[in-house]
This record gives structure tokens, C-alpha cells and sequence, in this order.
């Protein structure tokens, strides 16, 4: 085990073990904690304004020092980090970065991140200026790229080598810059771009805060916010803001110009998402001097509607599953066929009709099933599973045998009931009425007459069954997907 995996390994344990002995009722104040990062470097490339990337990587560390993090209590036994002990067993290169000229948001994910199961991820390239100037040509940038797994914030810093160091005694080999007396790369954060969350999903038709902070040292003057949205290979502009005067591209697109001053807070919030807002946003921060940029995906879904009907057919009863409005397209739909007093069976043979696509983006397919009801009845399922739902949404009937007593005996649906009203009036209230004043009590040769209609356009309706929409436990078996052939 290397020497940082061990220092990571005796926090944990730290923590831990102040955790458990501390009263929860202990106060929370700040304090100013060494947060040990593993990261990469790469050791060439790079771009103006922006992280150079290179397949050529070495290992390497961040110490973020003294960085302010709210302490429970649990920090107590907590040491700074021994820049002395890595340097003489570990051949990785370490970069002190002092936080005194920014904030950096999120510190206590990243000091608690191994001990909560979450993975850091860190690489460290060159930075090129954005200007030319005499004066900051004898220091050299780095760009640190800091993302938390598991729903964490995403952190990019520029950091600076001071102009003061060109005495110092001891230089690092390869990067030719003066080291420390303890053999670390001394630099300090003038410039950060956070975001919280990297990655969001929210429902069609609903709206969406897109997080994006920044902190600047004193002297850097802020120049332009750009949002940019891309998405299969095409960019787009959603809203940009510069010098005080802000421009919405996609219609509905806000950012509060007072946040940019006071909180430095430049997230943006898009109302009315529909399909074509899903994509990968780029929020992107210019100063006087430091250009850098955070990424967010957002992800639209909409929830599938489901309705179960019957096509009464005498000889092949086919039950028709419609399941339509869903986003994205994946959906996945079961049948299963239950006896009365037994249990829910998965059933084959369904197919699929085409695919549609409405305007506004969503899906709908429709699924198809010849039921079988057998000689006492059963009860049949449509399933629908989908990324938008948090369990299957379900939709039953019951199917019948033909001949038998309880078939159709009237039509379930409302719109058949309201077409046979005049004829049931007629049969029920007007015929008593004319057996009581027709002489010869011809009543029996008119209920001959229109009770066979009534029973003849009820037996000739396709009509929907009643339907009980329920969210149906998910079961083994075979499940259709849209577009899977038959």
C-alpha cells in the first residue's frame, strides 16, 4: 500500500472514530484543513484558455492547503499534511495550491469522499494565458480538474507558480520550476469554476436550475458568461452575458446579474423544458486574465401513458395495449394472464405496431394480444416498464368466454350506455305507461321487439374494457421491448 492509499486509510479511520465518540450535539464551526488529492499529470499539450490533454500522464498529488471546512467535531485528531514524508518514498510530483485568494465550495466532498465510498477523480495539466503581459510571463499556470463521483460537485482551478521564486535552491527536473524544501511544486488558486451537480434529470415541461459558481482573486475583473448547449454534434448558444448586458438565445433562459457581483453565482435556469433542451450545457467564465469552463448534462424524460382496450371479436378477442407520451424511447412491455384463483403467468405471441413520434418529441407504440380466456375467465396485464417510472405501471381486464351469461351483457363503455338510453327509457318506463291504456295488452310482442335490439347492438360494439390502472409488480419471464421482431 502506497503512502498516500495508507495517509487516506488513517483519516478514514480518524474520522471514523471521532464520529462515533462525539456527542452529535457538538457545535459546528469552521476550520482550516490540508486536503490531499491523487491526481495525474499531464506532462505535455495543452491549449490556450483551456485543459491540455495528453495520453502521456504521470501520478501526481494536490494539497489544497488550509482550506475552511465546517467541523462537527469529528476533525479534532485531524493532521495537516507532511509534505516531507511523500517527497522521500514517492516519486509522484506534489502541488501545494493555496485557497487564501478563492473559495473553494464543496471542500468537505472532497475530504470526506473515500470515507463515503465516492471516487475522486484528478488530472493537472499546463494553462496558457489568456494575455501576453510582461509581468506574468515569468510565472507559470497550471489547470486542476476535480470531479466526485456519485451525484458530486465538479471543480476547475487555475493555479499560479509565484514570480518570487526564481531563488529558491532546489528545481524540479522536468517541469523546471523551484521546489520547495520539502520537494513540492508551490502554487496558489486565483481562479475556480464549480458546479454541484454534473448531471440532472428532470420531467418534460418542468423547469431546470443549472449550477455554475466562480471565485476570482482580487485584481481580476469578470468579462463574459457563455451557456452553450451541444448535443449530437451540434453547439448552440443558450445565453450569454457580458459586461453587464445579458442576451437569452433559447427563449425563457434567465441569469440573475446580481448574483454575477454579489454571490458569483452565474447558473442558469431554463423554464418549460422540452425534448430539444436535453443535452450537454457548457458554462463558461472569461476574466481579465483566466478562462475555464464546467460541463453539465441534462436529461429530459417523460412518463409513459397506458390504456388497455378490447377489440370484441367473437372468435379471436384481441386485447390492444396503448402505451404513448414516453421519453426516451427504451420501454420495455409484459403480458401476463392470470386464472381465477391462480397466478399471474407470463404470456408470448404479443406484437408491436410502429413506432410514433409527436411534435413536441415523445414516443408511443402500441402492443397487441389475442387473449384466451378459456372456459371461466381470466385477467390480463400490460406492463410498461421505463427509465421515467419508479416501479412498472400496469393496466388490467378481465376476458370472458363468448356464449356464456356474463358476456357483454351491456357495454361497459359510457359513450354505449348514452347510445341505447332512448331504447332502455322505451322498454322501461314508456311500454308500462302504453300497457296501461292500449287495449288488448299487447306488451309481451313489444318487449319481443326492442329488448333484441338492444341486446344486438351491445353484442356488435367494440368497446373499451374498464380498465384499473395499477402499478404492477415487476415478474420473471420473456419482456417485449419496442422494436424487438417477433
Amino acid at each position: 500500500m502506497g503512502t498516500e492509499e495508507s495517509w487516506c486509510l488513517l483519516l478514514c479511520l480518524a474520522l471514523s472514530g471521532a464520529a462515533e465518540t462525539k456527542p452529535h450535539t457538538a457545535e459546528t464551526q469552521w476550520r482550516a484543513v490540508d486536503v490531499v488529492l491523487d491526481c495525474f499529470l499531464a506532462k505535455d499539450g495543452g491549449h490556450r484558455g483551456a485543459l491540455a490533454s495528453s495520453e502521456d500522464r504521470a501520478r501526481a498529488s494536490l494539497v489544497l492547503k488550509q482550506v475552511p471546512v465546517l467541523d462537527d467535531g469529528s476533525l479534532e485528531d485531524f493532521t495537516d499534511f507532511q509534505g516531507g514524508t511523500l517527497a522521500q518514498d514517492d516519486p509522484t510530483d506534489i502541488f501545494e495550491a493555496s485557497v487564501d485568494l478563492v473559495q473553494i465550495p464543496q471542500a468537505e466532498a472532497l475530504l470526506h469522499a473515500d470515507c463515503s465510498g465516492k471516487e475522486v477523480t484528478c488530472e493537472i495539466s499546463h494553462y496558457f494565458l489568456q494575455t501576453r503581459e510582461t509581468t506574468v510571463e515569468t510565472a507559470a499556470c497550471f489547470m486542476a480538474n476535480v470531479q466526485v463521483s456519485g451525484g458530486g460537485p465538479s471543480i476547475s482551478m487555475v493555479m499560479k507558480t509565484p514570480i518570487d521564486a526564481k531563488n529558491d535552491a532546489f528545481w524540479h527536473p522536468t517541469l523546471n520550476l523551484p521546489l520547495s524544501p520539502q520537494g513540492t511544486v508551490r502554487t496558489a488558486v486565483e481562479f475556480q469554476v464549480t458546479t454541484q451537480t454534473q448531471s440532472l434529470t428532470f420531467l418534460l415541461g418542468s423547469s431546470a436550475s443549472l449550477d455554475c459558481g466562480f471565485s476570482m482573486a482580487p485584481g481580476l475583473d469578470l468579462i463574459s458568461v457563455e451557456w452553450r448547449l451541444q448535443h449530437k454534434g451540434r453547439g448552440q448558444l443558450v445565453y450569454s452575458w457580458t459586461t453587464g448586458q445579458g442576451q437569452a438565445v433559447r427563449k425563457g433562459a434567465t441569469l440573475e446579474p446580481e448574483q454575477l457581483g454579489m454571490a458569483r453565482d452565474a447558473s442558469l435556469t431554463l423554464p418549460s423544458l422540452a425534448i430539444q433542451d436535453e443535452g450537454t450545457y457548457v458554462c463558461q467564465i472569461t476574466t481579465s486574465l483566466y478562462r475555464t469552463q464546467q460541463i453539465i448534462q441534462l436529461n429530459i424524460q417523460a412518463s409513459p401513458k397506458v390504456r388497455l382496450s378490447l377489440a370484441n371479436e367473437a372468435l379471436l378477442p384481441t386485447l390492444i395495449c396503448d402505451i404513448a407520451g414516453y421519453y426516451p424511447l427504451d420501454v420495455a412491455v409484459t403480458w401476463t394472464r392470470q386464472e381465477l384463483g391462480g397466478s399471474p403467468v407470463q404470456v408470448s405471441g404479443a406484437s408491436f405496431s410502429s413506432l410514433r413520434q409527436s411534435v413536441a418529441g415523445t414516443y408511443s407504440i402500441s402492443s397487441s394480444l389475442i387473449a384466451e380466456p378459456g372456459s371461466a375467465g381470466a385477467t390480463y396485464t400490460c406492463q410498461v416498464t421505463h427509465i421515467s417510472l419508479e416501479e412498472p405501471l400496469g393496466a388490467s381486464t378481465q376476458v370472458v368466454p363468448p356464449g356464456t351469461g356474463s358476456v357483454l351483457p351491456f357495454p361497459t363503455s359510457t359513450l354505449g350506455l348514452m347510445a341505447l338510453l332512448p331504447q332502455l327509457i322505451y322498454g322501461l318506463v314508456l311500454l308500462p305507461i302504453h300497457f296501461v291504456h292500449s287495449p288488448g295488452f299487447m306488451l309481451l310482442p313489444q318487449l319481443l321487439v326492442v329488448f333484441p335490439k338492444v341486446a344486438a347492438a351491445t353484442a356488435s360494439t367494440t368497446h373499451p374494457l374498464r380498465l384499473h390502472y395499477t402499478p404492477a409488480s415487476r415478474g420473471p419471464g420473456n419482456v417485449l421491448k419496442a422494436g424487438d421482431p417477433r
